[in-house]
């Protein structure tokens, strides 16, 4: 890994697909991102970046790398400003993948493997952009985070704003086509239970059918989903959504059942919260209980990511727009269809975008493969970009 010329995107892009990355919570047993971690850091580290490796989680290091101006974390001072380049080191499961999941087979300009598109190629691109960046001097400092546990609970990124790291903005190289994706929805993952009383099929005077009553709730969701949050929508991202993801209830074709547990994922957009997502679930077993006094249920949030969203019009989307055109690209500014760390940055103060090779598609597909020559577009424009943004350019 160490012997990667510097500025090689797409044989640090092969390098990295070859090494096991699974994230362990995803996949238990499975190696994490250690090994992965400490090669990137040892390919930056002989590139001339300033490398620290610090565990985000026990065994689980991210990688933060500076080059540019000194200094560390935050604006780089003195009118010139800091870019952050963000990506994620661990990937997901291999099972039923259809070609080698860590063998980085070329096959004409297609990289293959499990994180080809998601997202080691975005990962060696804006590596190898701050080292060509670095080259022609910069003011302000580029910092560059490989992370971990994105896949799960970002445990890398949210280490990342915890220990203070912060820019003036970020790009998030997630694999978007080369497009710029300012914005993506949030999502809340909650459980239902729904209590009902267990009795023989024969005593319809005694039970109390949970599964049924489930029924009431999901139809009382279903209009909400079909009647109320297509009214929810962002420009980029189309309207808010609900599905029913997992159901388990009753113990026998002959008895009552006692519980039903539903487990809903909500897709938030930007402007709505959390807190009024649970609301609307208990607003919705209300209703049913006014209807069916026999009704009982909790609801439970179990886990949930905040939505993002930065402004067309903000300087850092103006600056990668201005980088594409320099470098001959389409424009091309839509929604990311999927979660990504830029929440978290955004949320910590940090305008954060994404941009990146690859398709989204290909994320988790049994066939994962990202295009060599958009590696190397993405990372002559996340030069311009670097060059621009923190070398007091346009």
């Amino acid at each position: 890994m160490a012997a990667i010329a510097p500025g090689d995107a797409v044989a640090l892009a092969e390098a990295l697909v070859r090494i096991d990355s699974r994230n362990p919570r995803l996949c238990p047993g499975a190696p994490g991102e250690g090994d992965a971690a400490r090669a990137l850091a040892a390919v930056l580290a002989s590139w001339g970046f300033a490398v620290d490796v610090r565990d985000a989680l026990p065994g689980r290091p991210n990688v933060v790398a500076r080059i540019g101006a000194a200094g560390g974390s935050g604006s780089s001072g003195g009118g010139a400003r800091s870019l952050m380049l963000n990506g994620h080191l661990d990937v997901v499961g291999v099972d039923g993948m259809t070609h080698a999941p860590f063998a980085a087979e070329r096959r004409g300009s297609r990289l293959y493997g499990r994180g080809s598109a998601d997202m080691k190629a975005g990962v060696a691109a804006m590596c190898a952009a701050a080292w060509r960046a670095a080259r022609h001097g910069l003011p302000g400092a580029v910092i560059v985070a490989a992370v971990i546990d994105e896949e799960d609970e970002s445990a890398g990124t949210r280490a990342l704003v915890e220990w203070g790291v912060r820019a003036d903005a970020a790009i998030v190289t997630e694999p978007t086509r080369l497009a710029i994706n300012p914005a993506h929805r949030g999502f809340a993952w909650i459980t239902v239970q729904v209590t009902g009383r267990a009795a023989h099929g024969s005593r319809y005077d005694l039970g109390i059918d949970a599964i049924r009553h489930a029924g009431l709730l999901l139809a009382e969701l279903d209009a909400l989903d079909a009647s109320v949050l297509p009214s929810r929508t962002h420009p980029l991202l189309g309207h808010a959504s609900l599905h029913a993801s997992l159901i388990e209830g009753g113990t026998g074709i002959s008895t009552y059942p006692d519980r039903c547990v539903v487990r809903l994922e909500r897709r938030t957009v930007p402007g709505e919260t959390t807190q009024a997502v649970v609301a609307e679930v208990e607003a919705a077993c209300a209703r049913v209980r006014t209807r069916r006094p026999t009704f009982a249920a909790s609801v439970r949030l179990d886990f949930a990511q905040g939505p993002s969203d930065v402004s067309p019009g903000a300087p850092i989307v103006q600056a990668l727009e201005r980088a594409l055109g320099d470098a001959g690209e389409t424009v091309r500014v839509e929604g990311m269809s999927a979660w990504t760390d830029a929440a978290l940055l955004n949320g910590a103060g940090i305008p954060a975008i994404c941009f990146g090779p690859g398709d989204i598609t290909l994320a988790h597909a049994a066939e994962e493969w990202v295009d060599t020559g958009e590696i190397a577009r993405a990372t002559s424009v996340l030069e311009r970009l670097v060059r621009a943004w923190c070398g007091g350019g346009r």
